[in-house]
């Protein structure tokens, strides 16, 4: 990780084409603009954590969904 120290104005580059600039500083809030590719993804940290966790339910199948039962009515072809 790296931690940076940056005044209003300057900026930080990130490989060849994304740049983050401090655009402002209100007490403990920062406003940043960030330039970068339109296929680069770019959330806001709390949009993010919700994204993956909604992937995460739904990547889960509930157990109700399996029916065991059902693999008695499968046929194999030897």
């Amino acid at each position: 990780m790296l931690a940076l120290t940056r005044k209003v104005g300057e900026r930080i580059v990130i490989g060849d084409n994304i740049v983050v600039t401090v655009v402002s500083v209100k007490g403990d809030s920062v406003r940043l603009t960030i330039e970068a590719p339109n296929e680069v993804k770019i959330y806001r940290g709390e949009i993010y954590d919700a994204i993956v966790a909604e992937n995460e339910k739904a990547a889960v199948v509930p157990a109700e969904a399996f029916d065991l039962a059902m693999l008695n009515d499968l046929k194999l072809n030897k």
